[in-house]
Parts: C-alpha cells; sequence; structure tokens
C-alpha cells in the first residue's frame, strides 16, 4: 500500500488539502516523521540529489522560506529563490508563460503569493509539480505541520477537538479541510462578518461526513473552547489588510486565547500559532510561553512538513 500510495503522489500538485485522500495525509504525516527522525540522528538523506525546487515569493516569509530553502538543501537539492523583482511577471509576461518556461528548468515549483488564481493557473500550465506555500485563501503547507504537530502531542487526530479562535482566513479554510480528512472535530470561533467562506465551510462539511468529525462556526469564543484539545490562533490582521487593521483590533477584542480562555480547554490542551505572532492581541505572553504552548514545536516542524512534501512530490 506505502509503495502504491508514494507511485500516487509523485508529480502530483500540493495545491489544497481537500485534494489528497486520508491516507495520503498519513502517507505524508509519517513521512515528515521519517525525515524528522532522520535529521535529528544525523543520517543524511538525499532523496533529491540533483534536483532543483523554484520558490517564487510574490508575499514575504520568514518559515516558508526557510523551511523549504533548509529543507531542500538537506534534500540533497537546490533551491531557488525568486521574489516578484526577479521575474518578468512583474513586466507582463503571462503566468500560463511562465510556467512552461520554469517546467523547462525545474523540477518542482513552490509558490507563494496573494491571489489563489495565479496558484491555480500556475500548476494547470506546468508540467511539474506546483505547492502552494500560501495565498489569501489556502495555507495548506502550515496545515500538515499543524497535524504533524498535533499527532505528536495528542499521539492520534482522530476524534480531537480543535478549537480556532480568530479570522476566517486562508488558515482556517485549510484547518477545516485538512480537519475534515483525517476526523478532527474543528470549531471555527470568530466575530460576525469574519466567518470562512461558506463554500468552504459546506464543503468541509460533506469532507468531514465522511470521516465521522464536525465543523462548526460559532461567534462565542468561551463556548468554542470548552472541552477543546487543541486552541488555535492566527493574526487579527493578514498581510495585505493593514488599512484594516484598527478596525480589526476593535472587532476581535475577546478573540484572544489568554488564560482565561485556555482554562476551558481541556487540562492537557495545547496552543497553536501559525506565527507570526502579535503578542497581546491575538495571544498572551503567558500561553504563548506557557507550558501548554507547542508553538514553537510546530514552526519547527514546518521544515519536516514540507520536506515530506518535497520528497513525496519531486
Amino acid at each position: 500500500m506505502q509503495g502504491k500510495l508514494a507511485s500516487s503522489l509523485r508529480g502530483r500538485d500540493f495545491l489544497s488539502l481537500r485534494d489528497y485522500s486520508p491516507e495520503e495525509i498519513y502517507y505524508l504525516l509519517d513521512l515528515a516523521a521519517e525525515l524528522k527522525k532522520k535529521l535529528k540522528a544525523g543520517e543524511p538523506h538525499p532523496l533529491l540529489a540533483g534536483k532543483t525546487l523554484g520558490m517564487i515569493f510574490t508575499k514575504r516569509s520568514t518559515r516558508t522560506r526557510v523551511s523549504f530553502e533548509v529543507g531542500m538543501y538537506q534534500l540533497g537539492g537546490y533551491p531557488l529563490f525568486l521574489s516578484a523583482d526577479d521575474l518578468q511577471l512583474g513586466r507582463g509576461e503571462t503566468i500560463a508563460d511562465t510556467a512552461r518556461v520554469l517546467s523547462r528548468y525545474l523540477d518542482g515549483i513552490m509558490i507563494r503569493t496573494y491571489s489563489h488564481q495565479e496558484v491555480e493557473e500556475l500548476a494547470a500550465h506546468a508540467t511539474i509539480p506546483v505547492i502552494n506555500g500560501l495565498t489569501d485563501f489556502l495555507h495548506p503547507t502550515q496545515v500538515l505541520a499543524d497535524l504533524l504537530t498535533i499527532r505528536e502531542k495528542k499521539g492520534k487526530l482522530k476524534g480531537l477537538n480543535l478549537t480556532y479562535i480568530g479570522d476566517g482566513n486562508n488558515v482556517a479554510h485549510s484547518l477545516m479541510y485538512g480537519g475534515a480528512r483525517v476526523g478532527l472535530n474543528v470549531t471555527i470561533a470568530c466575530p460576525p462578518g469574519y466567518e470562512p467562506l461558506p463554500q468552504v465551510v459546506e464543503e468541509a462539511r460533506r469532507l468531514a461526513s465522511e470521516n465521522g468529525s464536525t465543523i462548526t462556526i460559532t461567534d462565542n469564543p468561551m463556548e468554542a473552547a470548552e472541552g477543546a484539545d487543541i486552541l488555535y490562533t492566527d493574526v487579527w490582521t493578514s498581510m495585505g489588510q493593514e488599512a484594516e487593521a484598527e478596525k480589526r483590533r476593535q472587532a476581535f477584542r475577546g478573540f484572544r486565547i489568554d488564560g482565561q480562555l485556555l482554562a476551558l480547554a481541556r487540562p492537557d490542551a495545547i496552543v497553536l500559532h501559525c506565527l507570526p505572532a502579535h503578542r497581546g492581541e491575538e495571544i498572551t505572553d503567558e500561553v504563548m510561553d506557557g507550558p501548554q504552548s507547542a508553538v514553537f514545536d510546530q514552526a519547527e516542524n514546518r521544515l519536516h512538513a514540507h520536506k515530506a512534501i518535497l520528497a513525496a512530490l519531486l
């Protein structure tokens, strides 16, 4: 079965977790855990020797850039950083033509940008795997690392309760898709007007019903936190929304993970944040630096999860 799964992933795009079966997601998690173990043991694993990954960034990044770049290096390949200023896209070359040309040079493309449509267009015209490193719509590579972290801390995924407190953004969308695929019960608590997109909620609920889990949307963060195994948050204002920052600060008051909210969750609950954090806004220092925080283990697991994606697809 593992061999069949491995061959089914080779050459695939990684645009959304909804495109991957539960078995395929678990295969990637197992591979990530294996690669993490090899790295910790100092065991070389040049699975991508001689291969090159093009990394297109139109959005700034710390974790995505460093983890993919270091991960490709550890796998024996070569990571090529391409900013918007490095490509002819900014001067009118089409995404389709860029995809066709890069496919002649590279073995894979990772892109972090604003428009999800651009990523889909790039994938449609590329003949090599395209990995979605983040768009305004989805952040699937982040959530694969989140699932890895939860499984490490809890020993399982199916049947656990994950509560996300904050904006119904790209991370929330991917948490719903990923949770639905692996049987996590996902609750999204956000202020009115900041809910996840209805079509994502509907699709995630359909997927969740196939795997015996639930997707819940609420505007009551305290009710949402009760009985949670995992509390998760993200910044209130994402990149590109800076003009709305003050309005969002007002709207999201009460949607903060602090000691009071954490006390409502299970005693052994863990806290996650995809980073960067605006300490004092969506999360307090007390929680982020506290004993229940798995935030920096989660950040580390971006490296291992991304390596699994690269090794499986390229």
